[in-house]
């Protein structure tokens, strides 16, 4: 049990607070508490946190009005703005709240800028854990195993792509990341492509929401599944590869190739680039990537 009063820092202090990814209930006490007491909430948009604010009766008046200063801080914003919140916790005790649209700050949102530079400056800075899109879309998919992988979002294109799929094909560990709904279709594709069809995965939808929903199968069926396209918030996950996925056999390395070259890279630029994921000779790679250019 935490003993520790309940009180304002004495110092400045940075509170990152995770809140609901969806129901609103899905909040600490602790966080209820420091929004309530902090000097300052820091929000990726103000208009979603004041939702939650007034769904807990935190800084608000009868009326719905505002006590309390909440500010805007997103990417942009921050670079502007860090410097100014870091002095005034240093100079003023001020004790501040990170918070998110969802979820835990920081886990592919805004906020690493700010937290860096508290660091530096001497801020305390504390975690005030709680719920998380990635961790609860693990948890229903059935396919948890003694760790995982968290990746947020695929590079949308390009050799940035083609890396960041087959470093996934090869690791032994469930992979974690997020989509869009609208791009959801896709990248199971080129999931499938890079993994296999075969390989089990999970794709999790508007979760702790009234619509929640989770498809289980193979990355072949989700994405015939998926076809005619979500609507929601998406978390995919994907189980880990099996030893004969990790090797450099050639039906990998055939993978690796057919997602980069079906994404429009040449077969040259394919080569390259899975060479230098997988750890290849290049010019074995490419004479394999001719070949399948043929076939196709």
């Amino acid at each position: 049990m935490d003993d520790r009063p309940r009180h304002r820092p004495q110092v400045g202090t940075l509170s990152l607070v995770a809140t609901p990814i969806g129901n609103l209930e899905d909040i600490t006490l602790r966080a209820l508490r420091v929004l309530r007491e902090c000097d300052v909430i820091l929000a990726e948009d103000t208009r979603r946190t004041w939702q939650l604010l007034r769904a807990h009766e935190i800084n608000t008046d009868r009326d719905g009005e505002a006590r309390r200063e909440v500010e805007r801080l997103d990417d942009h914003v921050a670079r502007h703005k860090a410097e100014r919140l870091v002095s005034r916790m240093r100079d003023e005790r001020a004790w501040m709240a990170l918070v998110t649209d969802a979820g835990t700050p920081m886990v592919s949102d805004p906020g690493a800028l700010l937290v860096r530079a508290a660091i530096e400056a001497g801020v305390v800075v504390e975690c005030v854990p709680g719920p998380s899109a990635a961790l609860s879309a693990l948890l229903v998919s059935g396919l948890a195993a003694d760790g995982f992988r968290f990746v947020g979002f695929l590079p949308r294109e390009g050799s940035d792509r083609t890396s960041a799929l087959a470093t996934l094909a090869r690791d032994p560990l469930p992979t974690v990341l997020y989509e869009s709904p609208s791009r959801t279709h896709d990248t199971l594709e080129d999931l499938a492509r890079a993994c296999g069809g075969d390989r089990r995965a999970a794709v999790a939808r508007e979760l702790t929401k009234l619509h929640e929903e989770v498809l289980r199968g193979t990355l072949a069926e989700l994405a015939e599944r998926t076809r005619e396209g979500l609507l929601g918030e998406v978390t995919i996950v994907v189980d880990g590869g099996t030893a004969s996925a990790q090797d450099n056999s050639e039906d990998s390395v055939d993978r690796a190739l057919d997602t980069a070259m079906a994404a429009g890279m040449k077969p040259s630029a394919a080569a390259r680039e899975v060479a230098k994921a997988l750890g290849l000779d290049r010019a074995a790679v490419y004479a394999r990537a001719i070949e399948r250019s043929r076939q196709g």
